[in-house]
């Protein structure tokens, strides 16, 4: 991976503070912070500032040996290897110790590792928090560094002189945020093929993949770009139903997911070929929609469930075995209709081309605007062909109309009586509007004000008035 700024590498045995200082450094809470040894797994990145320098910094899983050969743990191995592309990639690197533990093999360890890797190393000394502490410092100059810190990341005590050292080397340059990144949220239920997926997009095993569910337990920022527009693939958790939730770790993983549904630009939901669509697809899909983010429902492991496809080719059958997936797809999630549906591999690359074409097509819908005359137009057309149903002895009735200058499309309605809308009216409505205008993969809101028709369509333009 090509290095286009300043990379801040923090790394370290686990349950060291590795995390704290990060959410020091990125000035908010991003990676999960536990007592729980080995939360973090994967890289997880961000956009930070520290003065006029702007870099990208890392937070990495807690090494538990450097050589390979010492443990059979899978999770413990893809850690150390994340750990060690985080070192390949960096610009300065953060040794993190614990003053609570002195000096362990582990640290004297991962010290040699780091010394040969010829990058700027300083050691932060954590959780020096009283002057007891303090005095064990210099235990810690048997690694080797010159530049050695006491700080306490809890507090963010003495964080300030170690970014002064860290950072010295940095440039002054541009933001790397400054072109505002597309935030792309991967969301699914454990082990449809997620983190896959986005190692698949970058050519790079950015995230660990495992057979294991709940392999990722924390939203994963990963910078990205796609023609040179500036993306954000955010791998999340697998979103599993709350009564499946065992352990602390994995609650806080799953409100991270949510979240990142609710913070994205456009979610990318991610369902297994083989399994179809479950009940919790469903409840993702159900999380997008309500938080009213732009969709891509991707279909993986479909080279699985071309066999089948094969198979009936020569049956020269009405509809082919993708129609009739998608068929009951659209049927399942309803709720979706306007989401494209793309049938992908992770495995083979069958397709993954296409996700990002899809993903303009729905960042260009979503800035779509429609002129105030030709809206009131297509509604009047609307009520006049299906006029709505009577409630409690009144018609709901549209005054005017127009579109907001907001992301998701959003029209306003100034209605008679706003209760008068029906659900079924409303989405009757909806899709006269997409009908006109498709605002693929994006949601439409319509939002009804309550205003006397005599005293405001006196002053509605007359081309407007419906």
């Amino acid at each position: 991976m090509v290095k286009t700024h300043d990379i801040l590498a923090i790394v370290g045995r686990p349950n060291v503070g590795k995390s704290t200082l990060f959410n020091r450094i990125a000035g908010r809470r991003i990676a999960i912070v536990h007592e729980e040894p080995g939360v973090t797994r994967d890289r997880v990145s961000a956009v930070a500032r520290w003065g006029e320098k702007s870099f990208e910094v890392i937070d990495t899983g807690g090494i538990a040996f450097m050589d390979e050969e010492k443990s059979s743990d899978v999770m413990a191995n893809a850690a150390r290897h994340q750990a060690e592309v985080a070192i390949e990639m960096a610009s300065a690197i953060i040794l993190v110790v614990d003053v609570t533990e002195g000096v362990v093999p582990l640290d004297q360890e991962i010290a040699r590792r780091l010394r040969s890797s010829g990058k700027p190393v300083f050691l932060a000394v954590n959780k020096v928090d009283n002057a007891g502490r303090a005095r064990n410092e210099g235990e810690f100059a048997e690694l080797g560094f010159d530049g050695t810190f006491s700080i306490a990341a809890v507090h963010g005590t003495g964080v300030a002189e170690l970014l002064d050292a860290a950072t010295e080397g940095f440039s002054a340059g541009a933001d790397p945020e400054a072109a505002q990144p597309t935030r792309i949220a991967i969301v699914g239920r454990p082990n449809v093929g997620k983190s896959s997926l986005i190692n698949a997009i970058l050519k790079d095993e950015r995230t660990i993949v495992s057979d294991i569910p709940g392999t990722t337990r924390d939203s994963v920022d990963v910078p990205f770009r796609v023609q040179d527009k500036p993306y954000m693939l955010v791998d999340t958790a697998g979103l599993r139903h709350r009564r499946k939730i065992k352990t602390s770790v994995d609650q806080f993983g799953l409100m991270r997911a949510e979240r990142s549904i609710r913070e994205c630009d456009i979610a990318v939901l991610v369902l297994d070929a083989v399994a179809g669509v479950t009940k919790q697809d469903k409840n993702i899909a159900g999380q997008i929609a309500e938080a009213s983010r732009g969709c891509v429902v991707l279909v993986n492991k479909w080279d699985l469930a071309a066999e089948e496809e094969r198979k009936e080719r020569w049956k020269k059958k009405k509809k082919t075995f993708r129609e009739k997936y998608l068929e009951a797809l659209r049927k399942e999630l309803f709720f979706l209709d306007w989401a494209p549906v793309l049938f992908a591999s992770a495995k083979t690359g069958e397709n993954l081309g296409q996700l990002f074409d899809q993903i303009s097509v729905i960042q260009r819908e979503v800035a779509r605007h429609v002129e105030t005359p030709q809206l009131n137009k297509l509604l009047m057309h609307a009520i006049d062909s299906y006029p709505p149903p009577f409630v409690g002895g009144k018609r709901f009735k549209i005054f005017y109309a127009f579109q907001k200058a907001s992301q998701p499309p959003t029209f306003r309605l100034f209605v008679n009586h706003a209760s008068c809308l029906t659900p079924h009216y409303k989405r009757f409505l909806i899709d006269k509007i997409r009908a006109g205008w498709a605002f693929t993969g994006c949601p439409v809101l319509l939002e009804c004000r309550e205003r006397e028709r005599r005293n405001f369509v006196r002053n509605a333009p007359r081309s407007s008035r419906v």
